[in-house]
């Protein structure tokens, strides 16, 4: 380790602790405050041991602390957590974040931003049936947060454990068991703002029987949280969408001494209007002409102002252009979910002690995105609304119209969801320190998700081209006798259209107004658009029986019996996914062309883990532990696989101990990656080959895309995408995404090297700290029509597996077609230092008692190769993650008597808002105090009361001095709710 990386290693603790970072507590290896005799399960081993020697670091949560931040969705709360920062949260999952209908209200973890399908989740260390079709990540809004009795969060050496997916970790819910009598909660949340409020109630009842022997527990709970959209938050601060960065209007083509982007207020969209933007000049005879078309007229008619333009972008400054403000829909989506549990067992025997669990949720999701728009869409001179708004012969060649349709009514997004879990099992004593447990698992997730708003092509451009029949009624022209197609163009729109109509009959159409806002008819909204649904079912089945002991009825080492495990496992997947008909027969503008998605793969395998307590109890050797697991694989789609772990403790005193794994874990294809079918995506693509973005790549970028550009014909010192409507810059293009059937595992190799200190002349006193480095090879990478196009043209040469899926037109350069493909050619590192402090006192008598809690992380590296031979990014610097070189969670507890207070601040350091890279190859990228995004620092509190032993009362605040995003942001790095408070009671009787 280089001198330097040495020394942000020893200040990382000193700097996360003079900073005070975090939020209500975590509790890592909170167990091994306890006597060291005490033996337990947790995740990352099936043998029982003593704390002490347990060589992982577990970070563990508990019920209290989830309560006290006031989360009712448990995201919300583990977000927190420096492992988990680039966790899927609501926020990522609605408005125009959403990447397709099927994710919303979707919440995955991510454990140390190496992706969320790289986190296994766990319930009772069994696997829970995924959240959507094709993937293996598991929704946690599925996991019932009243029944949580605790979280443990395991980075790294878990896959031999509990099998695939667990490549970065393992986060395991441990639900309450056991429960006895009746309890009801209920809690409010809201923003000082009123708004983004959310409801919670949950009632649990439990009985034991039998002298204790056995026990039924039933729950059920209740979670609403309102929509919150971005239009509830203009002008907050500087902040959100009203203010954002934006091309220089006074440094085009480029100053080297000015910045390049500004900060900017009322930005519009160039060119378009809610009622239109309208061209009457319009030259059919001219192929060029909708390159400089300019608007001169309202929709409502009147004189169209064009405010000032800021050059390379799609915006304006003012005028009467659509506002960016209002384009994004929400924030967070409405959700509502209903969940109820009921789980039991009862020993029979020692040997015999039978388990059942099921599980039921409905929920629902819906979400506004943005409204569905025109660019530079034909009307035929002879419409009879362009005749009568402007007059007839006013447009000889017919006009062209940009238009943001909000009339039609903001595209919505909704997701139904039905989600059934059941658990069998077995478990019991066989004697001779042997226990068993054998179980199946099954779950099933069906979702329906509906689009609403999207428009029927043919349909469409049928109403447009409205005239007056031989009455002086105004109809579509194809409604007109010996009239069989449609005379429209659409240069713009994903899809163009001009030719005979697939949807209806002539004589059914109903022509459409679009000059003006809300001048369309509900009867013509009715008869172009079309909401549409898909369908799509994930199951798993899981079959697994372990046995664990340990050696003490016939051996012993001088540290005590060996430990083992051994067991074997069977699980199966299925997803399918059926797009809506419309999709499949790609009759939307909309919504691009989808096809059904279908697969399967089951996995055979087997595993055994060991401890060897090598001494205990001796002179500079309370405990000195080696062990090991590994886990051989069969599977279906990829074949046999191993994956292994090696890991030992020693601790000279009990005041302390070192502890350390090494690993070597793999992750199989999952369904989606492996099976999907191809279909349509629409995405945007700043072109890393324009003359504006040339340096703001790596040191290839420049001779790559002169390249490129003279293999079509095009000039590359005078190639600007940005300044044309039709470059995939300015309007959305269509390329293909879909599967890999010759996908194979990724491999990490992960060692966490950790010290614990419990020091006994501070009695009440934990402090661990844990180093871990990760790296994934052969990574799984699908990249998005952006990272393909900057990966393409940012590595050595062209000859790479991202240039291959790019076309562009020899006619004009532009980026002409893509495909989104997932490949085996990344290779990801990160490692870091885990900070964790615990600290439990009475300063005096009848004081109360106080707990200190600190977690807190350094990011030492977090790199990303694209593909083999690519120039490293270090994701650390990068915008695209919440991924802060340093973070934390701190908080401070006082309890006496039936009080509870607690302060929690969540902190993290400033983060990239300008890569690296665009900092040095653009130093005036924009004025320098804007290059990186602040800091975060939210802080909270938490009251509560107990009235009796029956009746509790709480409540908290967020966000107390209500931060604000950074300026140009929308919600990062704090969210944009500001200052929000939760009240809430709890009822307990036995």
């Amino acid at each position: 380790m280089k001198i330097q990386a040495i020394l942000k290693t020893a200040c990382a603790p000193i700097a996360l602790t003079v900073a005070l970072t975090a939020s209500p507590g975590f509790a890592q290896d909170a167990a091994i405050a306890e006597e060291p005799e005490a033996t337990i399960i947790v995740t990352g081993s099936r043998i029982a041991r003593p704390e002490l020697a347990l060589p992982n670091s577990v970070t563990v949560v508990d019920a209290v602390t989830i309560e006290q931040s006031g989360a009712t969705t448990i995201t919300d709360f583990l977000v927190n957590s420096p492992a988990l920062l680039g966790s899927t949260t609501n926020i990522d999952v609605a408005g125009s974040n959403l990447p397709n209908a099927q994710l919303v209200g979707v919440n995955n973890l991510d454990l140390r931003n190496l992706g969320t399908s790289r986190t296994l989740v766990l319930v009772d260390g069994r696997r829970h049936v995924a959240g959507s079709p094709g993937s293996a990540a598991v929704d946690v809004n599925n996991i019932p947060a009243d029944l949580i009795e605790k979280v443990e969060v395991l980075t790294g050496g878990a896959s031999a454990i509990y099998g695939a997916d667990g490549v970065t970790g393992v986060v395991n819910f441990l639900l309450k068991r056991n429960y006895e009598g009746i309890g009801v909660r209920g809690q409010i949340n809201f923003s000082q703002r009123g708004d983004a409020g959310s409801r919670f109630g949950s009632i649990i009842a439990g009985k034991n029987f039998a002298d204790g022997r056995g026990n039924i527990t039933a729950a059920y709970e209740y979670n609403e949280t309102d929509r919150f959209l971005q239009t509830q938050r203009l002008n907050y601060g500087r902040t959100g969408p009203s203010y954002a960065f934006a091309r220089n209007r006074d440094d085009w083509p480029d100053d080297p001494n000015v910045p390049d982007r500004l900060l900017y207020n009322d930005l519009r969209w160039t060119d378009s209007a809610l009622g239109g933007a309208i061209d009457l000049k319009y030259d059919p005879t001219d192929p060029e002409y909708v390159n400089r078309s300019v608007p001169g007229r309202t929709g409502e008619g009147g004189i169209y102002d064009r405010g000032a333009i800021l050059p390379g972008t799609p915006f304006t400054v003012g005028g009467s252009s659509t506002p960016r403000e209002i384009y994004y829909g929400d924030f967070v989506p409405y959700s509502r979910r209903h969940v109820a549990n009921v789980m039991g067992h009862f020993e029979i025997s020692p040997a015999l002690d039978i388990y059942a669990e099921a599980k039921y949720i409905r929920s629902k999701a819906d979400t506004f995105s943005q409204p569905t728009y025109d660019l530079y869409t034909y009307l035929a001179p002879d419409n009879a609304y362009l005749e009568d708004r402007f007059g007839a012969g006013t447009a000889p060649g017919g006009a062209l119209f940009s238009r943001d349709n909000f009339d039609f009514g903001q595209r919505r997004y909704e997701m139904e969801r039905e989600l059934w879990r059941t658990v069998v099992g077995a478990r019991g004593d066989l004697g001779s320190n042997l226990r068993y447990d054998l179980s199946y698992v099954w779950g099933q997730s069906t979702m329906t998700a509906t689009n609403y708003g999207d428009r029927i092509t043919d349909r469409y451009y049928a109403a447009l081209d409205a005239v007056r029949d031989a009455d002086g009624n105004i109809t579509c022209k194809i409604n007109l006798p010996g009239e069989t197609t449609v005379s429209g163009l659409s240069y713009g729109n994903p899809t163009d259209f001009n030719g005979a109509p697939v949807t209806f009959q002539p004589g059914q159409c109903v022509p459409i107004n679009i000059l003006g806002n809300g001048s369309p008819s509900q009867a013509a909204l009715d008869w172009v658009l079309a909401n549409h649904s898909s369908w799509a079912r994930i199951t798993q089945h899981v079959v697994s029986g372990s046995i664990a002991g340990d050696t003490g009825s016939f051996f012993e080492l001088p540290g005590g019996p060996i430990g083992f495990a051994v067991g074997a496992e069977y699980r199966k997947e299925k997803s399918v996914d059926n797009p809506s008909q419309a999709s499949i027969d790609a009759i939307l503008i909309d919504n691009s062309a989808s096809q059904p998605t279908s697969g399967s793969f089951d996995v055979k395998e087997v595993f055994a883990e060991i401890n060897l307590p090598l001494l205990a109890d001796v002179p500079m050797a309370e405990i000195l532990s080696v062990g090991g697991a590994i886990r051989l694989s069969d599977y279906s789609t990829i074949g046999s696989t191993t994956t292994w772990n090696v890991n030992g403790t020693y601790s000279p005193v009990r005041d302390i101990a070192f502890r350390g794994t090494y690993s070597q874990a793999v992750r199989a294809p999952n369904i989606n990656e492996l099976f999907s079918g191809q279909s349509g995506t629409f995405q945007f693509i700043t072109d890393p080959c324009g003359i504006d973005r040339l340096g703001e790549g790596t040191q290839y970028r420049a001779d790559n895309c002169a390249a490129a550009l003279n293999d079509v014909g095009i000039n590359p010192g005078t190639f600007d995408p940005a300044n044309s409507a039709f470059s995939p810059q300015n309007s959305s293009l269509e390329g293909v995404t879909g599967g890999n059937p010759r996908l194979q595992e990724e491999t990490a190799r992960t060692w966490t090297a950790g010290i614990v200190l419990r020091p006994s002349f501070v009695p009440g006193l934990t402090l661990t700290a844990d180093w871990y480095d990760i790296k994934l090879d052969n990574a799984i990478r699908t990249p998005t029509a952006q990272d393909t196009a900057d990966l393409c043209y940012d590595q050595p040469t062209l000859d790479n597996a991202f240039c291959v899926g790019l076309e562009r037109d020899p006619d004009n350069g532009f980026i002409a077609d893509y495909a989104v493909l997932p490949q085996n050619v990344a290779t990801y590192e990160t490692a870091g230092l885990d900070i964790n402090l615990q600290y439990r006192f009475e300063p005096f008598a009848n004081g109360g008692q106080f707990n200190i809690g600190l977690i807190g992380n350094y990011l030492d590296k977090l790199k990303f190769v694209p593909s083999a031979g690519a120039e490293i990014e270090d994701d650390k610097y990068l915008s695209t993650y919440p991924a802060p070189e340093f973070s934390a969670m701190f908080d401070l507890t006082w309890t006496k008597g039936p009080v509870m207070l607690n302060y929690g601040i969540n902190w993290m350091s400033k983060t990239r808002r300008v890569t690296r890279e665009e900092e040095q190859g653009n130093p005036d990228f924009m004025p320098r105090e804007y290059f990186w995004y602040k800091e975060r620092w939210e802080h909270e509190i938490y009251v509560r009361y107990d009235l009796d032993d029956r009746f509790q009362f709480y409540g908290g605040i967020n966000n107390l001095f209500d931060s604000k995003p950074d300026v140009g942001a929308l919600a990062y790095p704090i969210s944009a709710v500001g200052r929000a408070g939760f009240v809430g009671f709890r009822i307990k009787t036995n």
